[in-house]
């Protein structure tokens, strides 16, 4: 069947049947309806080699049908394409909509929400826009850098429970080192797991410590001797520490174990990101890195008919493109909230690091935050800008070329033309 964009409304009515699938952790709901919304097909699977069976056999006399299901990922996605079936992820509020349209009243179950998706897929779905396949490298890709972003966030938490416990009864800890995020703040809880331990190891080993972990510096080096001799005058209660240190040096296991991990996924990411051939496009972009390059390339992709060639699409993806309101004379635009979360924050990083290695980053940066705009929306402004490049880029398969833009620049009369040269590192 060819892509029902392409259609028209009497063309896409022709297929043999439109279906939904209500999908839950365990049991799905699936509904068939036909060119004049009379139900074919209602019925149950479960989550399984056997229900996935089931759905190809009931499915099988409609052959290859548009399928709606409320989203773009997962398990049942998957089932869904190797089905054979063309799939079209619906947006959360949309879905919601068209469930009041059928149920005013509220009223809500797994075969209402099935069948109302079904008859909206039959009736507005040749504008609708299908899911394509895309390639397995760039999906497990995504998959790894989205799971690393998770652990890193998994991290920071036990960090932050961490800090909580040494508050309660080792603020000497705290105090001696900033960076709680270094493999050496972990290490020195484990030698020192106490105040009362730190004191009984004496001044010669707390040296020791710092010298063999590369932590004597002029200054802080004897800052931390001296809070070390003065480490049991403000902490926690016998109990208290024997308690707490328990906690502390449990989160500091599980943050090594943690950090051996996000290294094994790190290799195992920058081992893909190499071997794609959009590596040195994405690899180009001043800023972005190990870390932030595989992410764009990950959530961005390689299919170029996925953003039909207009780079404001990318930007309503990745939340850059703000959202305007009109009603009489009434005017408002306000930040775009349902978008790519993954791209959004890969962006937003990758905005901030560019202020420091482009002029031209820097200079619209700067220019946005006289406006009075916060730093977030100063970034996503500068999101925006990028976007709009790496799209550019990503269409003609050219890496970043600094010198080019700055001279695009200045041809097209941007005020960025006052620069005499471009400092991107």
């Amino acid at each position: 069947m060819s892509n029902p964009s392409d259609q028209e409304s009497g063309g896409w009515l022709e297929s043999p049947g439109f279906g939904a699938l209500d999908w839950a952790s365990e049991k799905h709901s699936v509904v068939v309806v036909d060119s004049q919304g009379k139900v074919l097909e209602d019925f149950e699977i479960e989550h399984s080699a056997l229900g996935w069976k089931k759905f190809r056999e009931r499915v099988r006399p409609y052959g290859s049908i548009p399928f709606a299901i409320e989203t773009s990922q997962g398990a049942a996605v998957e089932q869904l394409l190797e089905a054979g079936m063309q799939v079209y992820p619906l947006n959360p509020k949309s879905a919601q909509a068209y469930r009041e349209r059928k149920a005013p009243s509220g009223v809500k179950d797994d075969q209402l929400d099935a069948w109302s998706f079904a008859d909206a897929l039959r009736v507005d779905g040749q504008n609708w826009k299908p899911l394509r396949p895309e390639g397995s490298l760039i999906k497990e890709l995504r998959l790894l850098c989205r799971d690393e972003v998770g652990l890193i966030e998994q991290r920071t938490a036990f960090i932050n429970q961490l800090r909580h416990a040494l508050a309660e009864y080792y603020p000497t800890a705290l105090e001696a080192f900033e960076d709680w995020g270094a493999m050496s703040a972990w290490m020195f809880l484990q030698r020192f797991p106490t105040p009362q331990l730190l004191e009984k190891a004496g001044k010669r080993q707390w040296e020791k410590f710092l010298h063999s972990r590369h932590l004597w510096r002029n200054e802080s080096g004897p800052r931390r001797m001296e809070l070390f001799a003065n480490a049991t005058e403000f902490c926690g209660s016998e109990p208290t520490a024997n308690a707490k240190s328990m906690l502390a040096l449990s989160l500091v296991k599980m943050l090594f174990a943690l950090e051996n991990q996000l290294s094994e996924y790190r290799r195992r990411i920058e081992e893909l990101f190499e071997s794609h051939p959009d590596h040195d496009l994405f690899g180009s972009l001043p800023g972005a890195g190990p870390k932030l390059a595989p992410r764009l390339l990950g959530e961005i992709g390689d299919d170029r008919e996925r953003f039909d060639g207009d780079a404001q699409n990318l930007q309503c993806l990745a939340g850059t493109a703000p959202v305007t309101k009109r009603s009489g004379k009434h005017r408002e635009c306000h930040q775009r909230w349902a978008c790519n979360k993954y791209l959004r924050y890969a962006v937003h990083l990758f905005s901030e690091h560019t202020i420091t290695r482009c002029a031209w980053a820097e200079i619209y940066y700067k220019a946005h935050r006289t406006k009075d705009h916060s730093h977030a929306r100063a970034l996503r402004c500068l999101g925006q800008r990028w976007l709009k490049i790496i799209h550019k880029m990503w269409m003609d398969r050219t890496p970043y070329n600094a010198e080019l833009h700055h001279l695009n620049q200045v041809k097209h009369g941007s005020w960025v033309f006052q620069l005499k040269t471009v400092n991107c590192k």
